[in-house]
């Protein structure tokens, strides 16, 4: 059993195997939540469900779900008639296949979630058979599950020791680049390539997230904090937008310069060691 109470309980399948196992929250939100209150008196704001036309308050067990077909007719649609056609619930995750983790994109991931092994007999070993077995061959599972009426399209792939599910947009939720941002395609010469090629090298450093800090969020708690304390706020006026095009061969000119004059990364450091014993050892 996990330190957490799982959010869903059931089975990975596929082919005749079936896997027991338990699904975690794997992310929490740590946005700072704020509520809205008139401005002179600090009283709370509260919204009401009205219907359009007349204004009056509407009961929550009076009102139902609809949808527009076309402008002004909507087909209104009862629960029951929703709870009939809601897919199937099911206590399995149906793995359909196994491809190649590089040959999904990240714009497909939607929610992160953690597998855990159920406390029956033999799943812990059933989990980490697969889990080894996914991790030495560079494969995923593909799928779908029902949770809370709902059916997702999902991956399952390993992650330090144990699974993680991961929900996915279907394709036709994932909108074309070219109808959003517009398409067009810029040459660009061997030269500049080369150096941001370079600039991309010199900033190259190993992946640590734990550095990355919500420093945004970290100034609100922080001035919540001084007006709880009765603290004057003294505001800076924000820098103003430079508003000019940046000639990108000088930026990358300027940018590959300032990164010869600053220390080694550790990374670069590490490499710079090795190499220089490597040659004292062929030097003896």
């Amino acid at each position: 059993m996990g330190k957490e109470r799982s959010i869903w309980t059931g089975a990975i399948s596929f082919g005749l195997v079936n896997i027991p196992v338990r699904l975690y929250s794997a992310t929490v939100s740590h946005d700072v939540a704020f509520h809205q209150f008139e401005e002179k008196t600090g009283r709370r704001i509260h919204y009401k469900r009205v219907a359009e036309g007349n204004g009056r308050e509407v009961p929550f067990d009076k009102i139902v779900k609809g949808y527009e077909v076309k402008k002004g007719k909507v087909v209104l649609i009862e629960p029951d008639e929703l709870e009939a056609i809601e897919p199937k619930k099911t206590r399995t995750i149906e793995l359909e296949q196994f491809v190649d983790l590089h040959e999904i994109d990240p714009i497909y991931w939607d929610q992160t979630y953690y597998l855990g092994p159920d406390t029956s007999p033999g799943a812990r070993k059933s989990y980490e058979l697969l889990r080894r077995a996914m991790a030495d061959s560079g494969r995923v599972g593909v799928g779908r599950f029902v949770m809370r009426t709902k059916e997702y399209l999902t991956t399952i792939r390993p992650l330090g020791p144990g699974l993680v599910l991961e929900t996915m947009f279907f394709p036709d939720e994932i909108r074309d680049f070219d109808d959003v941002v517009g398409p067009g395609k810029t040459s660009v010469a061997p030269r500049e390539l080369e150096m941001a090629k370079q600039l991309i090298r010199s900033l190259e450093d190993r992946w640590e997230p734990r550095k990355l800090k919500d420093t945004y969020r970290d100034r609100v708690m922080d001035l919540i904090q001084k007006k709880a304390r009765g603290e004057e706020i003294v505001q800076q006026a924000a820098p103003e937008p430079e508003g000019r095009v940046v000639d990108l061969m000088a930026a990358l000119k300027a940018s590959l310069g300032e990164r010869k004059g600053a220390p080694a990364t550790p990374r670069r450091a590490r490499a710079r060691s090795t190499t220089r014993a490597r040659s004292h050892r062929r030097s003896a």
